[in-house]
């Protein structure tokens, strides 16, 4: 019983231990967890020692009631053999065998009685530790959800807001920059466009004067107005038939 004593106040030291220094809940939960299992495996090894040491005092009891049955019998053979001094041998062996009886049963009776305590313990440890295993899985997750739960709530306080301020600030500039991106396009467009304007001016003129030219050159334009003074005047100078 000294076993499970000492197991049980190491355990607690250690959760104890673990809780003073506030560390992790996930990893306190998964240390006890291991912690309890090292338990279950010392308690088990000292079980097991107090099953055999029961076991070998059975054993030893068996075999010297099978002897006090054996030199019984030598006993009857030697008195139906007329040998009376064997018989008195054989019953003194018989006694001897029944007195190491007598005395390996209170023995035996004590170890059964621990090994059956120590038994019923260790099936209690054991169901403790089933117990947190199935709990391990929940507690982790309760402790995650705790943990997403407080940033949430640090974020909606306050706390962690540097971070949401920044990121809006880098916002604003990147929204600065298109908007500058956007005005030195439209200058851009702007200058193009007149200078494809005052290009396509150009090009109507000298359409415009390439054309007259080839009407001229076919005598398709029209007599200008200031050569028919100059034809009358060359007329009236030519003499007359008469």
């Amino acid at each position: 019983m000294g076993i499970f004593s000492r197991i049980s106040d190491i355990f607690k030291a250690n959760v104890n231990d673990a809780l003073d220094k506030a560390e992790d809940p996930e990893k306190m939960i998964k240390q006890m967890v291991v912690e309890m299992e090292e338990s279950v495996n010392k308690a088990t090894l000292a079980v097991g020692n107090a099953i055999a040491n029961e076991k070998q005092l059975e054993r030893k009891i068996t075999k010297h009631r099978r002897l006090t049955e054996d030199w019984q019998k030598k006993a009857m053979q030697a008195v139906q053999a007329g040998r009376d001094d064997l018989a008195k041998a054989a019953l003194e062996k018989k006694s001897n065998q029944e007195r190491s009886v007598r005395d390996l049963e209170p023995a035996y009776e004590q170890a059964k009685k621990v090994s059956q305590n120590m038994r019923s313990q260790l099936d209690t440890l054991k169901a403790k530790l089933e117990e947190a295993r199935s709990r391990q899985n929940t507690l982790i997750a309760r402790s995650q959800a705790a943990k997403a739960q407080k940033q949430i709530a640090q974020s909606f306080s306050g706390v962690g807001s540097d971070a949401f301020s920044k990121f809006d600030k880098f916002e604003n500039k990147v929204e600065q920059l298109e908007s500058q991106a956007q005005a030195f396009e439209q200058l851009a467009e702007g200058e193009t466009s007149l200078d494809s304007e005052f290009k396509q001016l150009e090009a109507s003129a000298s359409a415009d004067s390439d054309l007259l030219a080839l009407k001229a050159s076919m005598g398709l334009l029209p007599e200008s107005k200031s050569e028919e003074p100059s034809s009358a005047a060359n007329d009236k100078e030519k003499p007359t038939a008469e």
